[in-house]
């Protein structure tokens, strides 16, 4: 498949985000084919470049690697005017920009959505924040265990009568500054092609997980509360949907939510007595899940694997990741090729039509930058002097 034949094909993006909500967002556009320029300033960049675990020292860290490929680089310093010049340039063949500051940042630099929008009607700006633009908080630093705790998703993730369980996996971050924004980026991208007009795409953190948190809202119109962490009923209330401890410390994950599955889970367990139980809560729930629990600790994960292996009621293994990434099925949809001399992960859907390729590893701090400029239609001369100005 060519450039030309990928579905982002022609959106050029300007991305201006660091560590891991926009450079995933920004990530799942590349692959799809637009052409994003990753821009970092001329002092520390992106910081990602050197956190955690590299290849070797003085290389871009892996954490880098793989949410950056297939963009381009360039270094620019916006605290210059002449770097807020060849900024507006190549924002006036843009159709995104996807900028990750505090709020204010961007228009006090010279480079936000009115500033860009004079040139460039069609332009859509998003803007990605723990809080949105507005509200008191909106100034207010954070992390994404912040954004979760504050929108009450933290306070629901553990075992009943223990504290919250930090997940490794960053649900605002990656739930909101990076599927939430690229949603709405492509949203606005369809609008302006129809209309000619952008938008302006404001994307709070916590606003995305606040607002997929399905099970709490539910529990509070149906109940006028949310039930203690662990005993709702898709995190621990009911038999046929939770964490069961074997033999050896590891877990089996059963899902047994429909009476059909639940049924079959019974006959495979020889507990057909169970069979009216999978929905219960109150004593006939604790009295069912401390049956299962005992039953699960007489044998080891491996047991109760080859179990369910044939028998269709969704039961698994809990998987340590290392398992995880030896998975028949996963390696089957190809979700962990290697890509610049290391593992990374394929993209996160499959389309008909489109090849997942890698166009470009991750940039080397302004490997593009002279490339990119001549395109904007810089000469050589002019680069040179940018570069003498440190402004690249």
């Amino acid at each position: 498949m060519t450039e030309s034949q990928l579905p982002l094909a022609g959106i050029k993006i300007l991305d201006l985000t660091r560590l891991l909500p926009g450079p995933v967002c920004t990530l799942h556009l590349a692959d799809l084919g637009a052409a994003v320029i990753k821009i970092e300033d001329t002092g520390a960049g992106d910081y990602a470049r050197t956190m955690g675990l590299g290849a070797a020292p003085g290389e871009d860290s892996f954490f880098f690697r793989i949410v950056n490929r297939n963009k381009r680089g360039l270094r620019l310093d916006l605290k210059q005017p002449a770097g807020v010049e060849v900024f507006l340039r190549l924002a006036r063949e843009a159709d995104v920009i996807v900028e990750s500051f505090r709020p204010g940042v961007v228009h006090k630099l010279g480079v936000g959505y009115a500033a860009v929008k004079a040139i460039n009607q069609r332009i859509v700006y998003c803007a990605i924040t723990g809080y949105g633009q507005d509200g008191p908080w909106r100034d207010r630093a954070g992390h994404d265990l912040n954004y979760i705790a504050t929108s009450g998703v933290l306070d629901q993730i553990g075992n009943a009568g223990g504290p919250p369980a930090i997940p490794n996996l960053q649900i605002g971050d990656l739930l909101g500054g990076a599927l939430t924004a690229a949603m709405g980026i492509l949203a606005a991208v369809i609008g302006a092609k129809a209309t000619g007009e952008g938008r302006y795409v404001d994307v709070a953190m916590t606003d995305a997980s606040f607002a997929h948190a399905y099970s709490p809202l539910l529990s509070v119109l149906g109940r006028g509360q949310t039930l203690p962490r662990g005993t709702d009923d898709l995190n621990g209330g009911l038999p046929g949907y939770g964490l069961y401890r074997t033999e050896d410390g590891r877990y089996l994950a059963v899902g047994a939510l429909e009476p059909k599955f639940w049924h079959l889970f019974c006959d495979a367990l020889g507990k057909p007595a169970l069979k009216p139980f999978g929905l219960a809560r109150d004593a006939d729930g604790a009295r069912t899940r401390a049956e299962l629990e005992a039953l699960f600790a007489s044998q080891p994960l491996s047991h109760w694997a080859a179990l369910f292996e044939n028998v269709d009621c969704g039961v698994t293994p809990v998987l340590k990741f290392a398992e995880a990434m030896q998975h028949p099925q996963l390696k089957a949809r190809g979700m962990l090729p290697e890509v610049d001399g290391l593992r990374q992960f394929a993209p996160p859907l499959k389309m008909s039509g489109l090849d997942f390729a890698v166009r470009n590893p991750s940039p080397k701090v302004g490997a593009d930058g002279t490339a990119l400029l001549r395109e904007a239609g810089y000469a050589d001369v002019e680069i040179d002097a940018l570069r003498i100005q440190r402004v690249i």
